[in-house]
């Protein structure tokens, strides 16, 4: 396994572990500030923590019973100090959301940066 992808590989493997234990606060730490979330016609700029854990909380209903979630990685592109990595999430036994994240290194680790959905 290359460098980059056990980096995407741990990242996202404390990001599900914060997902599934619906801390939204650990979650949004994982997230850069600033940052930018791309939705097809909306695109948010998040310039506080509290924006995203914010959204996070409002969002938990949506996963009701998901206990468990399976991701399959692809490292996309690398840069100094960058990843963009296209993660499938698959969950009540199929891929259910599909996102390329580009992770920034910062002093804390590597966080997300730009969020972007993709088909499935």
């Amino acid at each position: 396994m290359t460098d980059a992808l056990q980096t995407a590989h741990d990242f996202f493997d404390r990001y599900a572990h914060a997902l599934l234990a619906r801390d939204e606060k650990a979650v949004a730490e994982l997230y850069g500030v600033p940052s930018l979330i791309l939705f097809p016609g909306q695109a948010i700029a998040v310039s506080e923590t509290r924006q995203t854990a914010e959204f996070f909380a409002s969002s938990w209903d949506q996963y009701d019973g998901v206990d468990t979630v399976d991701k399959r990685l692809t490292v996309l592109a690398e840069a100094p100090g960058s990843l963009w990595v296209d993660v499938t999430w698959s969950y009540r036994g199929a891929p259910r959301e599909r996102f390329c994240y580009q992770l920034v290194e910062g002093p804390a680790g590597h966080r997300i940066a730009v969020l972007t959905p993709l088909e499935l």
